[in-house]
């Protein structure tokens, strides 16, 4: 009995330690799997750390790109000069000035005032007439004379010069070089170009210097001035009442075609003694 209870007490007494070995062992294993993981997320953590400072590094490395703001300036940028191509003579276009002596009404180029002149194209003196028997002495020979109306100076300004038709047909030419005579012919287009005589009668008129207030519009642009005549007999006649000025297109051996302005009238044709001292209005062609 003794021998059992020694037996027992000695089989519990291992029971007891492998008990408390098992124990042991099973927490050292324990510990040594969770020291194994601590380890493990240890590496790992130590991994994402190089990782992290690697990538760290390389951006540092990297240069920096800094965008730099244009800076404002007040003036405008210029761009850059370029080198003119040479250019033929003939591909350069020619400037047209305009001639301020030269009225255009339709296809026509008129002068914008009267005649005022004192010596033909060539050169070659006009004679004045002054007195009432120059005037006259004059047209009897079928000489050339001019005059200024009243015999004054101050009248040509406005008006121009008075001329008989024989200085208007001389062979010397009384148009300066460029210009010519108008004709009969010239007269009747600007009348078909104004719409009528009487149209053509406001439109030619000047605004100012008729008596009565009879002035035009000038819409044509002709400021035709009423600058009276010199008849024959060396007598001035209406001026303000009248504008009249010679063709040089001939009637007959006596007489030639005129054209003129009148109050209250329209543009009236006729044909006129050619001792007659009248204005000139020259023309382009």
């Amino acid at each position: 009995m003794k021998k059992i209870k020694t037996i027992v007490a000695s089989a519990g007494v291992f029971i007891l330690l492998f008990s408390y070995g098992s124990i042991s062992f099973n927490n050292e294993l324990t510990g040594s799997l969770n020291s194994g993981q601590n380890g493990l997320q240890s590496q790992q953590t130590n991994t994402q750390s190089q990782q992290k400072s690697t990538q760290t590094q390389k951006k540092s490395t990297q240069p920096q790109q800094v965008k730099k703001k244009p800076q404002q300036t007040n003036t405008k940028s210029k761009k850059p000069a370029t080198k003119a191509k040479p250019v033929s003579p003939k591909a350069v276009p020619i400037k047209k000035i305009k001639d301020p002596s030269v009225l255009m009404i339709g296809t026509q180029a008129w002068a914008v005032a009267n005649l005022n002149v004192m010596t033909f194209r060539n050169g070659d003196t006009i004679p004045e007439a002054r007195t009432n028997k120059e005037w006259v002495e004059a047209g009897e020979a079928k000489k050339p004379a001019w005059c200024y109306y009243n015999n004054d100076p101050a009248m040509g300004q406005k008006y121009g010069r008075l001329y008989n038709w024989y200085a208007v047909n001389d062979p010397r030419e009384l148009a300066p070089a460029g210009w010519s005579l108008s004709t009969d012919e010239d007269w009747a287009k600007l009348t078909y170009y104004l719409t009528g005589k009487e149209a053509a009668g406001t439109k030619l008129k000047s605004t100012t210097g008729w008596k009565d207030g009879d002035n035009g519009t000038n819409e044509s642009g002709f400021t035709g001035f009423p600058g009276g005549y010199r008849v024959e007999n060396g007598i001035f006649k209406n001026s303000g009442n009248t504008g009249i000025w010679w063709t040089a297109t001939e009637n007959n051996s006596l007489s030639a075609y005129d054209h003129y302005l009148y109050l209250g009238g329209s543009l009236g044709r006729s044909n006129s003694p050619k001792q007659r001292g009248e204005s000139v209005r020259c023309i382009k062609k």
